[in-house]
């Protein structure tokens, strides 16, 4: 149990824990294939489905054991250990697939787990098609992540733990890049050690320095390093391609990749204004007010598109 809770682990042995009674349930639902559950009771085994339960260890425990693993403030009594699904073999929802949109959400070091987990489930309310995690971000399997996504992990198809270079091979064909400009000229663009040229730099804007920071920008931008990206305000329309929206971490910011790969896309910066003088916007905040104002865009697009189509 110890064992499992720990990452290199996690991906070295492809295993996953889940605790709780629901949280277990949508697993299995969505064809997780569990491999032990350890339970105090075994009334929390038999309100499984029977079928899920052939071939796995059934292994009745203390429940002081259970508290004593479990991350939960009052722990339920069964805990699973699941090889780690597989987003092609999973089978999410009909309801989800339905409400479906050309809308896909990009993780840009997002390092904080709640964070992570509410975004994610702001991804399958929204109706994302999937999430891509890139390097740098939490693991997305973690207890904290799998609590705050309150089963959003069985709803929409999340690819953990990915290279800059893979992440065009998962996007549909002419999807435009977008990146969260949550606090416009205060953004951060982290250069990766692989990134082109300055390999170590940072570039951190001072928020009492904003027309230093333009003409850095322009002339880092001259310089052919920094793409050039335009600003647009998040409500204007952005949404005529299949989009992909970046959400980069509140501490590193989004990284050089994703800026190249926005502007290599036809993408653009997503300004979320704010009041001056109030700090950026959390970044589980951010994604939420962008996934469902995407949403709204493609609502209104198919409207128009239905009205047109029975006027003819």
């Amino acid at each position: 149990m110890t064992i499992v809770k720990s990452r290199p682990f996690r991906e070295k042995q492809g295993k996953i824990l889940l605790e709780g009674r629901r949280l277990i349930a949508d697993a299995l639902k969505a064809g997780a294939v569990p491999q032990v559950f350890f339970f105090s009771r075994l009334e929390y085994i038999k309100e499984l489905p029977v079928d899920k339960l052939k071939g796995v260890s059934l292994i009745k425990v203390k429940f002081e054991d259970i508290k004593d693993w479990s991350d939960l403030v009052t722990p339920q009594g069964i805990i699973g250990i699941f090889a780690k699904p597989d987003h092609v073999k999973m089978t999410y929802p009909e309801t989800q697939l339905h409400h479906s949109l050309p809308l896909l959400l990009i993780c840009d070091n997002l390092r904080d787990p709640g964070n992570l987990g509410t975004i994610l489930r702001s991804a399958a309310g929204a109706g994302c098609s999937k999430v891509l995690l890139t390097k740098g971000c939490v693991d997305a399997w973690e207890p904290k992540v799998l609590r705050a996504g309150m089963g959003a992990h069985f709803q929409v198809p999340i690819i953990n733990n990915l290279d800059w270079e893979a992440v065009p091979d998962y996007l549909p064909p002419d999807t435009r890049v977008y990146v969260a400009d949550n606090c416009g000229l205060y953004a951060q663009a982290r250069m990766s050690d692989k990134a082109i040229g300055h390999s170590q730099q940072l570039l951190k804007f001072d928020k009492y320095e904003e027309e230093e920071v333009e003409e850095d920008l322009e002339t880092e931008a001259s310089k052919g390093w920094l793409p050039e990206l335009e600003v647009q305000s998040y409500d204007l329309d952005w949404t005529e391609a299949p989009a992909a929206v970046v959400i980069g971490g509140e501490t590193h910011g989004v990284s050089l990749e994703s800026l190249q790969l926005a502007e290599n896309t036809g993408g653009r910066r997503l300004l979320i204004p704010v009041v001056p003088g109030v700090d950026s916007l959390n970044s589980a905040m951010a994604a939420s007010i962008l996934l469902f104002e995407g949403k709204r865009q493609l609502r209104i697009r198919a409207e128009h598109f239905n009205r047109d189509r029975c006027y003819h």
